[in-house]
């Protein structure tokens, strides 16, 4: 796993990103990073269907490719160059899962990494021009809501996985 010398990774140095944010929960037991991505997004809610079909009607009227959501479908493993949903994957290890989707508009990297049973979320994004920066302005608020529902729902299932008998 994950040494206190490792690296997050991010697009930029923090102070030369557009938008940054990184969220952390425990993790009872050991899993992957994968593992970790399977549980988050094995089940998109109708919430998240709706808030991307939304975001893909009005981001297809400005030339940005839809993107789907979430397909809930579960990988056993991946490898750098496969996609997981709308996500390149760009480094994929036990104790990291580097993901990016980058267009005209802007660069999104997801960093998925685990230190000491503790998984972080860290999100980094470049614009490239004022369509880049007002999508950020409602995505920006949201993608923090549904990290933190995302690890919720992770901190849930662990829970309930480590509770039961043979779990």
């Amino acid at each position: 796993m994950l040494t206190t010398t490792d690296v997050v990774h991010t697009l930029r140095a923090p102070s030369e990103l557009d938008y940054y944010d990184t969220r952390s929960a425990p993790l009872p037991t050991e899993i992957t990073a994968l593992d970790a991505w399977n549980i988050m997004t094995g089940e998109p809610g109708p919430l998240m269907q709706v808030a991307f079909r939304i975001r893909d009607a009005i981001s297809s009227l400005f030339g940005v490719k839809r993107i789907g959501g979430f397909s809930g479908t579960l990988r056993e493993a991946v490898q750098v160059g496969d996609r997981l949903d709308f996500f390149l994957v760009e480094r994929s290890a036990p104790d990291m899962l580097v993901l990016t989707e980058r267009d005209r508009h802007l660069d999104v990297m997801i960093c998925l990494s685990i230190a000491d049973r503790v998984l972080t979320i860290t999100s980094s994004v470049v614009t490239h021009n004022t369509y880049g920066r007002l999508y950020m302005l409602p995505v920006g608020p949201a993608h923090k809501l549904i990290v933190n529902a995302h690890l919720r729902r992770l901190e849930r299932t662990l829970q309930e996985t480590a509770a039961t008998p043979g779990g």
